[in-house]
Parts: C-alpha cells; sequence; structure tokens
C-alpha cells in the first residue's frame, strides 16, 4: 500500500519567487535541507526531464543514522512536471542498501497565491516504508521553514 505524507505552509512571497526558489541549484542547497543537515547538489539539470543529485549530510549522525551511509543520504531527484509559477513535480530515489528504503517517491510542490503570498503545499506518494511519517512530515515542514525565510528575506 502507497503512503502519502503532507506538509503545508503560507510563504509571504509571490508565486513566482517561490517558483524561482525551486528550480535555482544555489537556493536548494540553501533551503532544502531540513534542521539538522547541509546539502550540496552534485548534478544539475533544471527542465523536464533532468534533475539533479543531492547529499545531504547530518550534522551530529548520533541519533539519525543515514540512508546511504552513516553520515549521510544520497538522493537523486528527477523533474517529472514543471508549471511555472503553479507546481513542481520531482521524482526521489535514496541511495541505500536497505530494501525499506527503495521505490520511487513523488513530491509534488503545489504553488497557489492567496492573501498576498503564496500557500504551499507539498504531497510526497509512494513514501519508502523506511522513513518514519513523524520524521518525514517534521523534515518537510522545517525545510518549507527555510524556504519561507529565504524567499522573504530576498523579498
Amino acid at each position: 500500500m502507497s503512503r502519502t505524507d503532507r506538509a503545508g505552509r503560507m510563504i509571504a512571497a509571490p508565486p513566482a519567487a517561490v517558483y524561482g526558489a525551486l528550480l535555482d541549484r544555489k537556493s536548494l542547497e540553501a533551503w532544502l535541507p531540513p534542521d539538522g543537515m547541509r546539502g550540496r547538489i552534485e548534478r544539475w539539470d533544471p527542465r523536464p526531464g533532468g534533475g539533479f543529485r543531492m547529499v545531504l549530510t547530518y550534522l551530529d549522525a548520533t541519533d539519525s543514522p543515514g540512508k546511504t551511509s552513516d553520515a549521510t543520504d544520497v538522493v537523486d531527484i528527477a523533474f517529472a512536471d514543471l508549471v511555472p509559477p503553479e507546481r513542481v513535480v520531482t521524482r526521489a530515489v535514496f541511495e541505500a542498501d536497505d530494501p525499506s528504503y527503495a521505490g520511487t517517491m513523488t513530491m509534488t510542490w503545489y504553488l497557489a497565491a492567496a492573501g498576498g503570498g503564496t500557500e504551499v503545499t507539498v504531497t510526497a506518494t509512494d513514501v519508502p516504508p523506511g522513513i518514519d511519517r513523524a520524521d518525514h512530515e517534521a523534515g518537510i515542514a522545517s525545510s518549507l521553514a527555510n524556504l519561507a525565510s529565504y524567499v522573504e528575506a530576498a523579498g
């Protein structure tokens, strides 16, 4: 049975600014890693059919062993659909030996103009069973908070 995790947040910036931060390499490295992690993009091709490879490193791997190594999560992300400034759909595959992290997770970032800002809703489908639901939703919420801080400071 496939699992869906969700999170959302109102961001005080127009949809075009939020969309731009979803498709800019330096922006993604700054805001996408959730609290307790840092990220580095190794490959970058921002177009439908393209994608990127991100290495996420735990700042303290003691309580959060990584999926790829003790301190890292490596994920290959493909851009499945890009609809400016409304939606970004990605397909993520984690590099892991543990079969509980196998499979392709689809993440859809919906952007809707609302009250002078943007309502951002993230839906993750086919979430691998090895990813704890509460931790995943907290991680998405953390990335959304980082995204808000990033684009609101730039605006």
